[in-house]
């Protein structure tokens, strides 16, 4: 696909597991592929409580990083709003039994929003959590947690679905971040079919108004090959009228734009707040 013109979908080197590019470069980079629009949605802070499983504990911003990423993305936005519109924006996680402290978080930040992604990494299983997209080696350790590849593919998309029905409040994201995570590691495990939890996510996607993030990202990974959903469910999804944002999921400004020539053409909207139905 050709054309692009917003990335709804940025990291920033307030990622601790990312790049320490600049902002500048990022929308310098963006300025020079020619969009309108970048939306910087950064890996918002974990819960408080919740235990990162990663070896670094590396999965989110911190949270006394919060103040100045905002500041930091006004400043570049001032700097730069003759030449490209800059969304400051978070990358939500939903973590089951942390749903309640997600909520005080976004009534609290989420008035100062311009954009926010709701996205599923964190699996639970057995009284433990697993970072599914961490590695091919931990998604095969979370699966033997879970009683197999078939019943955590089975738990994520219950996740995604859970996530998309609970009630976060006025402020909860109204797009979903890359909604097959799971086929991540596709071209190394006998993953199940799992066409009908997709329809069955662009169904309550559709009934709840939401956005939907249509992820490059897993075209460059080694393991996938393919846009976050498949191309399949994206265009399903355009025929069933959902909105449908492109996103790099860069975490290095060389990332944006990146996935673009596996996707179909499409419309494409821009990233930010929409009213829900």
């Amino acid at each position: 696909m050709e054309n692009i013109q917003y990335d709804g979908h940025v990291h920033t080197p307030f990622c601790p597991h990312g790049s320490d590019a600049s902002l500048e470069q990022y929308v310098e980079t963006a300025i020079t592929l020619g969009y309108r629009s970048i939306s910087f949605c950064e890996h918002a802070p974990l819960p408080e409580g919740f235990p990162d499983p990663t070896p670094k504990k590396d999965s989110g911003m911190l949270r006394s990083d919060l103040e100045a990423y905002i500041k930091t993305i006004q400043d570049v936005r001032e700097r730069y709003k003759k030449n490209i519109t800059i969304l400051i924006g978070l990358e939500i996680d939903f973590i089951e039994g942390f749903e309640t402290k997600t909520k005080a978080f976004l009534d609290e930040y989420g008035p100062i929003l311009d954009d926010a992604i709701l996205s599923v990494h964190f699996i639970y299983t057995k009284e433990a959590y697993g970072l599914l997209d961490y590695s091919a080696e931990t998604f095969r350790a979370i699966a033997k947690q879970a009683g197999g590849i078939d019943p955590l593919v089975r738990r994520y998309y219950e996740t995604v679905l859970r996530s998309i029905s609970f009630d976060l409040g006025k402020y909860k994201p109204n797009r979903l971040g890359h909604v097959s995570l799971a086929r991540k590691f596709r071209k190394k495990f006998a993953l199940p079919n799992d066409e009908q939890w997709l329809e069955a996510i662009l169904s309550a996607a559709k009934k709840e108004g939401l956005s939907l993030d249509v992820n490059g990202a897993g075209v460059v990974k080694p393991l996938c090959g393919e846009p976050y959903p498949p191309v399949a469910i994206i265009e399903k999804a355009e025929r069933m009228g959902i909105p449908l944002v492109y996103g790099s999921d860069a975490h290095h400004p060389d990332g944006l734009g990146q996935g673009t020539e596996e996707l179909p053409e499409m419309k494409l909207g821009m990233p930010g707040r929409y009213p829900r139905k």
